[in-house]
């Protein structure tokens, strides 16, 4: 049995990792054998993901102590064994869950928190792998905005000289 001082150190261990990040995925990982779990902990690292497994009541205890976010709607799911993924890509969790379980059933994803969004059950997987990231989104952004522009330029380079010539006299007689 874990001493008072072993469950607070544990707790603030947790409150910091928890501060660090803006993605948490929590699954359920019970009765994955040795293997698995540690082909899972692989893949997590090459995902730039951690993995953690915690006690419920830790974990809740943690949630609770952070005052700038609320995380109850987490706390519903907290039953049997938990491991805890940290991520920065709030889709990375996801896609690796997905990809893992091609090959068996777990783990399954009993929650996660995005940027202070809550998604519950597993059912949520196929679209959280799905989420673009704030990167992916800017990309895309910047080509619509470039697409209107380089349909101008590309229209007013198909004539050459002349439309631009035609443009210019047009706004000069317009003026006078």
């Amino acid at each position: 049995m874990a001493t008072r001082a072993q469950k607070d150190e544990a707790i603030a261990e947790l409150i910091g990792e928890i501060k660090a990040t803006n993605v948490l995925y929590l699954t359920d990982a019970s009765s994955m054998d040795a293997e698995a779990t540690s082909n899972l902990r692989r893949a997590c690292n090459k995902g730039g993901i951690r993995m953690k497994v915690v006690k419920n009541t830790l974990l809740q205890k943690a949630m609770e102590r952070i005052e700038d976010k609320d995380y109850k709607a987490l706390f519903p799911t907290l039953k049997g064994q938990t491991a805890i993924l940290f991520a920065d890509k709030g889709n990375a969790p996801a896609k690796v869950i997905r990809d893992f379980r091609k090959k068996g059933e777990r783990p399954v994803l009993k929650s996660a928190w995005i940027d202070e969004a809550v998604f519950v059950g597993d059912d949520q997987l196929a679209m959280l792998a799905n989420l673009k990231g704030k990167e992916e989104l800017i990309g895309e952004l910047i080509g619509l905005l470039q697409s209107p522009i380089k349909n101008v330029i590309s229209g007013l380079q198909g004539s050459g000289g002349q439309k631009i010539a035609g443009l210019v006299k047009a706004f000069s007689e317009r003026a006078a």
